[in-house]
């Protein structure tokens, strides 16, 4: 099997999902105001925020500051923090020949890191079904300013295809206890933006 019929179907899959995704993120902005209690068996902190990462010295580009490839590496790790209490992870692969995919990710650069900078992401769940997540995250500076956000489409992926298969139920249950005990939500305007050049008339 070829990369190409590997990915395009998986590409294919995501954009069929983005019209769906679309019309949750309305739904999402129109009722993120709505109060919500969580559930009171839930002990996981929401959002879920990493601990203490530093800016390695090897990750400095000649600019003298953080290279945008490390900021999707510090992402990467604050969720690789967070998968096994959702049921991710090496051994979840391992056990079951199953893991997840991105299909997309989107990071803004908001202020710059430099060598010995310590961050810490959160992580907000924007959506959910059986087979995928919205996800959106913030990576902020030990002092407290936000340095970047990112926001990612992932996929639930059976190996064997390799095809986009729904997660096991204790993990979909999981997923939407997480949901629902988010209390705290981003700005709207930070999620599904799109690049453009905004231009005077």
């Amino acid at each position: 099997m070829t990369a190409n019929e590997i990915i395009i179907p998986l590409m294919a899959l995501a954009m069929a999902g983005a019209g769906i995704l679309c019309v949750r993120w309305l739904n999402y902005r129109l009722d993120r105001d709505e109060p919500k209690t969580p559930p009171a068996e839930y002990a996981l902190q929401v959002p879920f925020r990493s601990s203490l990462q530093p800016v390695k010295p090897e990750w400095i580009d000649y600019n003298g500051h953080l290279n945008m490839a490390y900021y999707n590496v510090l992402f990467d790790e604050a969720v690789d923090q967070l998968y096994p209490d959702l049921g991710f992870g090496p051994d979840y692969l391992q056990q079951t020949g199953c893991t997840t995919y991105i299909a997309e990710f989107h990071i803004r650069y908001i202020r710059e890191l430099h060598v010995g900078d310590e961050v810490t992401c959160a992580f907000y769940l924007i959506d959910h079904d059986e087979k995928r997540f919205h996800a959106y995250q913030e990576m902020y500076h030990r002092d407290g300013w936000l340095a970047a956000t990112a926001e990612g489409l992932t996929l639930h992926i059976d190996q064997s295809g390799p095809k986009v298969a729904p997660m096991p139920q204790s993990i979909q249950d999981k997923i939407a206890a997480y949901a629902a005990a988010q209390t705290e939500m981003p700005d709207p305007a930070n999620v599904g933006r799109r690049i453009g050049l905004n231009r005077k008339r």
